[in-house]
């Protein structure tokens, strides 16, 4: 029997109401927690002004609604079947021929469609603003200023001093092993925040132990005549560490950037496995959340049968988390090379969707 238009707009339409009530009020507790957190951190700090801690709170939000989006849907799921069931509408509907699987594809495709937002609207919104927010953190809490961009163009590092800063461009990065070593190496010299001192020009430079070995150097300074240098060494705080440590934040990276910033890093002979395994992730998204609706219908459609509210609302949200801990710990092996990327992004929302198919079968069709 083919559901009619009427029914699959109310389920999916209360469905959505759910998810975008839950989903705020998620956001207003996680809101209220950070700025309560930031205001503990800033306690000793006066020049972290109140609107500082509320606009930095504001930035991380949208990064971390990413994170609650399938317990949204869950939770959503839960409370639209729970409602049906409760007010017989499902068992009218069953009544009338429509299998579970029927009324559950609005509820599914409107999950689907969310998990598509979520990685193509709300992901590159929260991408910027987390790039903002960690450079206020940056700032505020660790007194740090040293950041890190690959492009393109080449690579821009920053590094700072007790006297200054210096800013390094260079169109080509290359690491093999231990070693980093950059090419046509343009260095701006700031004492400072903003007055420029002097520039470096160097067809390479090669990172050691405390310093940058640069060959074949140009210096120029304001009034003065460039003066040249077979080598020369220009001291800084970066390290190997360091720099893969900026590398590895693809929370910041817009899913859409991250494949071309990808290309980029393995063509600079970086590691890129942790920023292919967060794209990876981000694709399985839809599947994610069609799973979390399949985990709400398995537990509180049975309530109308059996009762047992507390326990298979329990069990359902129990199982939520059980799978959100998973997904954890697959992403990790997936980080230590344990597992191939493909593998550690989608078999979560994988066997998740599986397991909900097992069990709905099993209930309905069983």
């Amino acid at each position: 029997m083919r559901v009619s238009s009427t029914l699959s707009v109310y389920i999916g339409r209360h469905f959505l109401v759910g998810f975008l009530a839950l989903f705020g009020i998620f956001l207003m507790i996680i809101l209220t927690v950070d700025v309560i957190e930031l205001m503990r951190r800033t306690a000793s700090r006066p020049n972290v002004s109140l609107t500082m801690v509320v606009e930095m709170a504001l930035l991380k939000l949208p990064h971390m609604g990413q994170k609650i989006f399938p317990f949204a849907a869950l939770f959503g799921a839960m409370g639209i079947f729970w409602r049906l069931t409760r007010h017989h509408e499902l068992e009218v509907t069953r009544a009338a021929g429509v299998s579970a699987w029927q009324f559950l594809l609005p509820v599914m495709i409107v999950s689907f469609v969310l998990g598509i937002g979520k990685i193509t609207v709300l992901n590159p919104l929260a991408a910027t603003l987390l790039t903002r927010y960690e450079r206020l953190e940056s700032m505020a809490f660790k007194g740090e200023v040293s950041l890190l961009a690959l492009s393109k163009g080449g690579i821009w590092l920053r590094q700072a001093n007790d006297t200054g800063q210096s800013v390094i461009h260079a169109t080509r990065v290359s690491q093999q092993g231990h070693d980093v070593e950059l090419r046509d190496v343009i260095v701006f010299i700031y004492q400072g925040n903003n007055q420029f001192v002097g520039r470096i020009d160097a067809d390479s430079a090669q990172l050691e132990d405390g310093f940058w070995h640069m060959r074949d150097t140009r210096i120029s300074e304001p009034e003065k005549a460039p003066q040249f240098e077979k080598e020369y060494w220009l001291a800084t705080d970066l390290t190997l560490d360091k720099i893969q440590d900026s590398f590895a934040i693809p929370d910041t990276m817009s899913f859409w950037d991250l494949p071309a910033f990808i290309a980029t890093l393995e063509k600079a002979g970086f590691s890129a496995q942790r920023h292919r395994l967060y794209w990876h992730s981000l694709l399985a998204s839809p599947l994610m959340m069609c799973a979390m609706i399949l985990i709400a219908a398995t537990f509180t459609l049975r309530h109308g049968r059996r009762g047992a509210t507390v326990w298979v609302v329990g069990s359902g949200v129990l199982t939520g988390f059980i799978v959100y801990f998973f997904q954890d710990i697959v992403f990790a092996l997936g980080m230590s090379n344990s597992l191939p990327v493909a593998l550690a992004a989608w078999a979560p929302s994988s066997v998740a969707t599986l397991l909900g198919v097992a069990m709905l079968l099993h209930l309905e069709d069983g």
